[in-house]
């Protein structure tokens, strides 16, 4: 069995893989050999995932996005298509963020981050459990739409028929797959403070 195979689909970093790779005289050299060998793939500076050639496991970008850059949980259109709100296949993967916004691009595909306050933050984040073998933190469908609404620069959305309008024909959001909508979430992102006025007429219009 090749050593990289106990990581599986779990992000390693540098330190990682010098501790298992103890053996060799200049285990730096190696690594750089393992990615040159298509091995390893490099996702940012000091942090890999193993070829799932390897593996054989598919790869779960959520994961990935909340290693690449943290604090962090998916979010926006790669969470609403997670929950089946939207109907689009979801190409970069977007995240909300403690830190500073940032971009990554790697072979996987693009990871962006928007930063936002602690306090809007830690609101309606779920931890999705794959089976037993990994866990990643993404929005719920609630905060999700939240949190569109929260980062879209120039968004005005000044009535419940004019958030209903949005939702329908801009972001194609279809709220059937959603078992239960907990509006409670979207009234707590009210108290954060951001959007107040927008969030409201969203909370208005899921009570009905």
């Amino acid at each position: 069995m090749n050593v990289l195979e106990q990581f599986g689909i779990v992000p390693i970093d540098f330190a990682a893989l010098e501790t298992v790779l103890g053996k060799y005289k200049f285990p730096g050299n190696k690594i750089s050999q393992m990615e040159k060998n298509g091995e390893l793939i490099r996702l940012k500076k000091g942090l890999f995932i193993v070829s799932p050639d390897l593996h054989r496991l598919a790869i779960s970008r959520e994961l990935i996005a909340n290693h690449i850059y943290g604090p962090s949980y998916v979010s926006f259109e790669s969470a609403l298509s997670f929950h089946q709100l939207i109907p689009e296949r979801v190409y970069a993967m977007r995240s909300m963020t403690l830190k500073r916004s940032r971009s990554f691009f790697t072979p996987l595909g693009n990871f962006d981050y928007t930063s936002v306050p602690k306090e809007y933050y830690q609101i309606g984040i779920r931890q999705e459990i794959v089976n037993d073998r990994y866990a990643y933190l993404i929005a719920s469908p609630e905060k999700a739409v939240c949190d569109m609404i929260v980062a879209t620069p120039g968004l005005r959305l000044q009535s419940v028929k004019a958030m209903q309008n949005y939702l329908e024909e801009d972001l194609r959001i279809d709220f059937s797959s959603v078992s239960a909508i907990n509006i409670q979430i979207i009234r707590q992102c009210i108290e954060a403070g951001r959007k107040k006025s927008e969030l409201t007429q969203l909370y208005n219009l899921l009570q009905r």
